[in-house]
């Protein structure tokens, strides 16, 4: 914490924000100990039943569901200084499975190949276009019936809280400035920030509400009438649905969308 608390953090500097958030993500990415398990290009079905997964969770170094495959652009280093590469599944602290992938690259798993995608706060870190190929390339790999699940911040929610003054930037404010406590300076009250550090300060490159998320999903070729809004840790699949995080739950939207 002390190493991380000399980093720079200027809140109304989205630049150099995302310089320090980076370095953040690195830290995250540094495991006890990476053990290569299987090399492959392409995963395919096969794959995933030999090393006992059923799902992908995106942005995740280490995924808590067990049967999970975690994968992220960002690659993973181990203390002994082992570094992930692509085109190799990683058992990460003999706990979780890694494998390296790109969003904005066809995803490299077979058609049909897993039960479900759970994906946090990622989609909006891509643009629109992007964003919607990734699920394009989600809705492939999907068996038929199987289960996305999406969550995001919701532009809603912060349009109407500018506009009426509902407390809940003060609230959000409170839970983030506890969250980040030693490691950066309280967030500005201003509701003028408050509205724009959504658009700019976590590198995010669209933002969606329900609607936004809907044109999203049904032009990758999900169908209108399969998606559902669901709340925090509900879900068609409660082992899916525990994958949500606390820390942000105020200002998340939470969509299911059945292949």
């Amino acid at each position: 914490m002390a190493d991380d608390a000399l980093r720079p953090w200027n809140w109304e500097d989205p630049q150099e924000l995302e310089t320090t958030v980076d370095g953040f993500t690195e830290d995250l990415a540094r495991v006890g100990k990476l053990s290569p398990e299987l090399s492959a290009t392409v995963l395919d079905r096969s794959h995933f039943d030999q090393l006992g997964l059923t799902g992908l969770e995106f942005a995740a170094f280490k995924s808590a569901h067990p049967q999970a495959l975690g994968t992220d652009l960002v690659s993973l280093t181990a203390v002994d200084g082992t570094r992930s590469g692509p085109g190799q599944v990683y058992r990460v602290d003999d706990a979780a499975y890694f494998f390296e992938m790109d969003i904005t690259r066809p995803l490299p798993v077979t058609d049909d190949t897993v039960d479900w995608v759970y994906a946090e706060h990622l989609i909006e870190h891509v643009t629109l276009r992007a964003g919607i190929a990734w699920l394009t390339e989600v809705r492939r790999i999907l068996r038929p019936g199987g289960l996305l699940r999406i969550t995001t911040p919701d532009l809603r929610v912060y349009a109407e809280s500018y506009v009426n003054g509902d407390g809940f930037f003060g609230k959000h404010r409170r839970r983030m400035n506890r969250a980040l406590s030693g490691i950066a300076p309280a967030m500005p009250e201003r509701g003028a920030f408050m509205f724009n550090q959504l658009f700019y300060v976590y590198g995010h490159r669209w933002l969606y509400d329900l609607g936004e998320l809907r044109h999203a999903l049904t032009s990758a070729g999900f169908a209108e009438d399969a998606i559902v809004v669901r709340a925090f840790r509900e879900g068609a699949r409660p082992d899916v649905a525990d994958l949500d995080q606390v820390l942000r739950n105020d200002e998340t939207i939470y969509v299911e969308v059945t292949a």
